[in-house]
């Protein structure tokens, strides 16, 4: 091989590494260039960035809540009957005797039924203050009858803790017009509805009860007949085993 065709190849070699030099920085940029392109085109949504969980669309709170009773008063009643006396008392039953809130009974007036309402509404609160409602937070009341030819009832209010969601039947559109496979707008709200109405303590939502004193005279019986490796007779009695 002749000088002038060595010469010739070193020369093409030295064009083609300072070619490569250039070429891989602008390779290396059209790389992120392409990245950068795909990184802003992408897809909006965003899984579970909106919540379809029904606790969480119909979260159950703890506020108060008016807890009204209406007992109704005849013309000629003279005093309270029975059942009425019966269904006032279940009514206090759930009244809190350790915040002692207020309790109003509003009477009619300017109704029909004006006199008797205001002796059926002192023996309310004499039943009230007999079943632990303190005398001091009862309060009698008057409200403007809607029509004076009708007899009107009383009305009995206090507020109290209740768990409570939101209102149900909340249907904002179609629940056919979706091609999400999302839960609708009301699902899930009668459920929690009826699980804050079965909470006897809404306060057990906030934090556990403080934990009751141990029988420790039950608890040495129950370790003994561990101990025996015996049965108690009264698991024996209501077992339906035979054999």
């Amino acid at each position: 091989m002749s000088q002038a065709t060595i010469n010739a190849a070193q020369k093409t070699a030295r064009k083609g590494s300072e070619m490569s030099r250039i070429v891989r920085p602008l390779l290396a940029a059209a790389a992120v260039a392409l990245l950068a392109g795909c990184a802003t085109n992408r897809d909006s949504v965003v899984v579970g960035s909106i919540p379809d969980d029904y606790r969480t669309n119909h979260p159950i709170v703890i506020a108060e809540k008016n807890q009204t009773i209406d007992i109704p008063v005849g013309n000629t009643d003279r005093g309270i009957s029975r059942g009425q006396a019966e269904t006032f008392v279940g009514y206090l039953s759930e009244y809190d005797r350790r915040t002692s809130p207020a309790l109003t009974i509003m009477a009619p007036t300017g109704a029909s039924n004006d006199m008797a309402a205001t002796t059926v509404s002192r023996e309310l609160m004499r039943i009230a203050a007999k079943n632990g409602v303190p005398s001091n937070r009862i309060s009698i009341v008057r409200y403007q009858a809607a029509y004076a030819d009708a007899a009107s009832p009383i009305r009995v209010t206090y507020t109290a803790m209740r768990a409570q969601t939101d209102r149900c039947g909340s249907w904002p559109e179609d629940v056919l017009n979706t091609a999400e496979n999302k839960h609708y707008a009301n699902f899930g709200c009668s459920y929690q509805n009826n699980l804050a109405a079965q909470l006897a303590n809404p306060a057990d939502l906030l934090g556990p009860r403080k934990q009751t004193a141990i029988d420790a005279e039950n608890r040495g019986v129950v370790i003994d007949v561990y101990r025996k490796r015996a049965i108690t007779g009264e698991f024996i009695d209501a077992s339906e085993v035979t054999y």
